[in-house]
């Protein structure tokens, strides 16, 4: 009875042993990637945004996070913020046009802008998943990461003209803070994509010029 027990004792301190092994080594997987986080962050034009719109995907990497996969995560996080963008000014538009409000016309233009920059967001993250780091020779790359940075520039241009057709218009004063905060903030967020993509695209490059080519 007493050999049994010794042995429950053993096996349960083994248990406790390996669940606390396991979940050390976790939070130090964790606390790597949410440092590789914080580093790149600091190359961009707002890295406090940065730090706090990436860091809480630092849980979902068990291994270290690669400069492609912090680009595809800031284009993702820019798209979504496009969409929860749209969603709002799609319904500031819908209620001006009930209402029949001088102001529609604005809004509605507004409008157009951010769906456009929602199509080359989503454009960007689906362009995103055919760059390989397979540690080959990519000779389509340049074509791919242009159009990347082609469609962000031109999502980014969206969101500044979103704002300019606010000029002069009488639409609500609290109705235009929130509109324009929101498309700021898309604007900084998808600036700071701009920056992490350029990033890897430029060590990219740099890794694929100092391996030889196949015969």
């Amino acid at each position: 009875m007493a050999q049994l027990i010794r042995l429950y004792c053993f096996l349960l301190c083994l248990l406790i042993f390996t669940l606390v092994r396991a979940e050390h080594s976790a939070l130090h997987r964790r606390s790597r990637a949410r440092t590789f986080i914080e580093s790149q962050c600091q190359t961009t034009l707002y890295p406090d945004l940065c730090v706090r719109c990436l860091s809480n995907y630092a849980s979902n990497f068990t291994t270290t996070l690669s400069h492609r996969q912090l680009a595809q995560i800031a284009l993702k996080v820019s798209l979504a913020r496009a969409e929860s963008t749209r969603a709002y000014v799609t319904g500031v538009a819908k209620e001006l046009n009930q209402t029949k409000a001088k102001d529609y016309e604005a809004v509605r233009g507004c409008l157009d802008q951010i769906n456009d920059g929602v199509d080359q967001l989503a454009n960007c993250v689906k362009e995103t998943e055919n760059i390989k780091e397979d540690g080959g020779i990519n000779s389509e790359f340049p074509w791919h990461a242009s159009n990347v940075q082609t469609w962000m520039s031109t999502a980014l241009t969206d969101a500044s003209m979103c704002i300019d057709g606010f000029s002069g218009r009488a639409i609500g004063e609290k109705t235009k803070a929130i509109i324009k905060a929101k498309v700021l903030n898309l604007q900084h967020v998808t600036s700071n994509a701009l920056a992490l993509f350029n990033r890897f695209a430029a060590r990219y490059r740099s890794s694929q010029v100092k391996k030889p080519k196949a015969p």
